[in-house]
């Protein structure tokens, strides 16, 4: 059975706050290393109120320091926000505090809307179309130093901090093929190139000093419970919650509701199809159909899943049911 992972958005929940979403991403983190989970990743976004994660390496840090074994990391930075150097300094750090453990996955969308994009970018000079060569720079402020170097990154240089490229369209896929870098594509929501981007990494990949051969993460949004009717209830808060981001009124997690239909129009529900068609949701056998499936059709290395249940324990118990399943997958095969 293929390793599962964790992506945590930190979802802040209505009538919550950042403090209690931060609280329920440490605590989420120990339970799915008790579980078995490889990975446990958390996202930047920004100028969003239902996510908490914007300033990911401290709350990287803040999961890292609270936990013992599970791997940490970004899922992912988003590059262009960021001078390399200060990406550097800051996961250098990280991999000093705990050694080993440290994943560093790089995007090149914003993760926010364009007006906080240019509040985020206001002081540097670089742009999406330079984010090839900021991933190079990045990767050389962690080796050793060069002769005639002038800049280095202290703490970061000699740490080898693992790098990933996310994508959600073909440029990450050929990026991450051309470089020999591990891949992970954001098919929990957008599925649409999933199929197409998958062939262009494996059929593209160079080996390189990293990777011998391509190495293919795949997200998926999986929500778990003990019948098929509970976890379409507790889905409905995800789906919510897209519907909202994607209409541009970004806002806190909301509870499920029974009928979600009702309280969507036909535009969004059509847009729903498209962002969730690879999600798997259902009781422990229909979930375990659907992530056969999911696996068959990919031929992923790696499972990242992300569970954004309004209840922290039913989330929980989401990833508790997911591992149990894993495991009887695992016997099976």
């Amino acid at each position: 059975m293929i390793p599962l992972s964790v992506l945590d958005l930190s979802p802040v929940t209505e009538g919550s706050d950042v403090s209690a979403s931060l609280a329920n991403s440490l605590d989420l983190a120990r339970h799915a290393e008790a579980l078995g989970y490889r990975r446990y990743w958390l996202a930047e976004h920004h100028n969003m109120p239902g996510i908490a994660s914007a300033a990911t390496a401290v709350v990287i840090a803040h999961v890292a320091g609270g936990t013992r074994t599970i791997r940490v990391g970004a899922g992912g930075i988003m590059l262009p926000n960021h001078a390399p150097l200060v990406i550097a300094e800051q996961f250098g750090t990280l991999n000093a505090l705990h050694p080993g453990r440290i994943d560093l996955g790089l995007g090149r969308a914003p993760g926010t809307d364009q007006l906080t994009a240019q509040a985020l970018r206001r002081t540097l000079t670089g742009e999406v179309d330079r984010f090839p060569n900021d991933v190079v720079e990045l990767m050389n402020y962690f080796g050793p130093a060069q002769e005639g170097q002038r800049v280095h990154a202290y703490p970061g240089e000699n740490q080898n901090v693992p790098v990933w490229i996310l994508g959600s369209s073909l440029y990450g896929a050929q990026l991450a093929a051309m470089l020999g870098l591990p891949y992970a594509f954001a098919s929990h929501f957008a599925p649409a190139d999933m199929d197409h981007a998958v062939a262009i990494y494996r059929e593209r990949f160079q080996p390189s000093d990293t990777l011998e051969k391509p190495y293919l993460m795949m997200g998926l949004n999986m929500v778990v419970a003990p019948t098929d009717e509970e976890a379409r209830y507790l889905f409905t808060s995800m789906q919510q919650a897209f519907a909202r981001i994607r209409t541009g009124r970004p806002g806190k997690l909301p509870p499920p509701v029974e009928d979600v239909e009702a309280v969507l129009d036909p535009y969004a529900k059509a847009m729903l199809n498209s962002m969730l068609s690879a999600a798997v949701v259902g009781s422990p056998q229909t979930a375990r159909r659907g992530l056969e499936a999911f696996i068959a059709r990919t031929g992923a290395d790696e499972v990242i899943v992300t569970s954004q249940v309004f209840d922290h324990e039913k989330r929980k118990q989401s990833y508790s049911l997911l591992a149990e399943l894993r495991e009887e997958m695992a016997k099976a095969a």
